[in-house]
């Protein structure tokens, strides 16, 4: 049984959860691994206008682009770290399974937090 078995929904999809987890992981090990972005490494694309402070910009951008997505990645995943499903505590009657609630905010699962993350797997 692997990892991603343990998280598995009654219909073998990855829970969105685990999903925002694994994406967040991939994001974050692809900017670890990239070459550091700068004018000599990767080409600036070309502006409509000639400004030099729009050039200093994109830039800077590029240059402090593969820290900050790795910096967000280790945010987002310390997000997740916190807020993922518990079991809310109540008796279920059925064959449905008793309500979840969120470990960190104690919302019903999912809570806010992971609804807006998942916007990231649409």
């Amino acid at each position: 049984m692997s990892i991603s078995d343990l998280f598995a929904s009654a219909d073998d999809q990855l829970d969105v959860h685990e999903r925002l987890r694994l994406y967040v992981e991939g994001v974050r090990e692809r900017a670890d691994r990239a070459a550091p972005w700068g004018p000599d490494t990767v080409g600036i694309p070309r502006q409509s206008c000639d400004s030099g402070l729009l050039r200093i910009n994109d830039v800077a951008f590029y240059a402090n682009a593969r820290h900050e997505i790795s910096a967000f990645a280790e945010l987002c995943l310390n997000l997740l770290s916190l807020h993922r499903p518990r079991d809310g505590g109540g008796i279920s009657s059925g064959p449905a399974p008793a309500a979840q609630r969120c470990q960190c905010c104690m919302l019903r699962w999912p809570c806010p937090t992971v609804r807006e993350m998942s916007a990231l797997l649409d």
